[in-house]
């Protein structure tokens, strides 16, 4: 009885950190990126891509479970999909955007599964997997973003020494970024999986509430910056 009473609540513990790091990093994706865009501000793609890592970071300090990460990127999958339901526009809209995000989560379970054993050793290799990751999503999006819904500006790397060029472009921000938040979001989740265990064992009421809050600011959040047009 124990033993499965355990893993129900490890259960909950897990479901619940995918859909609000997911829900947390679409909300960045759509109403951050939407904010810099409008802003023209440079490297965003940069800075969204270090996020995303960073809030990867946080569930595999604090579970070390790396198959979680395709679960949290195929929730912000699906909140930059609300463009779907909103704006009544096709679900390839967002399909390039959207490929990058789950580049990212896959490419991410890749290296930590490798080197899972080793993150607790030093900064420097959690900055190495970081930046690994981001390097293996920028690599593969090339590729596979030029198959799927190619846009102008990645059309324009489709040219002889054009993947050395976008991975100067794009790719270099994307690890820069992802090598300084992944160490800071891996040193959180280390801190929070305690807490996180202890909240719903011992204060379920109001482990269940920040949690449901957060999905609804996030996702409430997000389809109003989708419908002003973010």
């Amino acid at each position: 009885m124990t033993a499965k009473l355990l893993n129900k609540g490890q259960w909950a513990d897990y479901v619940s950190t995918i859909l609000v790091s997911g829900s947390l990093w679409g909300f960045t994706e759509v109403v951050l990126g939407g904010a810099m865009a409008a802003a023209g501000l440079p490297y965003r793609s940069g800075v969204l891509t270090g996020l995303g890592m960073g809030i990867m970071a946080v569930a595999i300090g604090a579970f070390a479970k790396p198959a979680m990460l395709a679960g949290i990127a195929l929730v912000a999958v699906l909140c930059k999909q609300l463009v779907v339901p909103i704006l009544h526009v096709s679900i390839m809209c967002k399909a390039n955007s959207c490929l990058a995000v789950m580049l990212d989560g896959f490419a991410l379970l890749g290296v930590v599964s490798v080197f899972s054993r080793r993150l607790d050793s030093s900064y420097l290799v959690r900055a190495a997997v970081g930046a690994l990751a981001a390097l293996s999503a920028a690599m593969a999006f090339f590729f596979v973003g030029m198959q799927v819904a190619p846009c102008k500006y990645l059309l324009s790397f489709n040219r002889p020494g054009g993947l050395m060029a976008f991975l100067t472009v794009e790719g270099l921000p994307w690890m820069l970024c992802s090598a300084l938040l992944f160490p800071a979001g891996y040193w959180i989740g280390k801190r929070l999986g305690d807490v996180v265990h202890v909240w719903r064992t011992d204060r379920p009421l109001l482990y269940y509430t920040i949690a449901t809050a957060i999905l609804i600011c996030c996702w409430g959040t997000s389809a109003a910056a989708i419908a002003a047009g973010l």
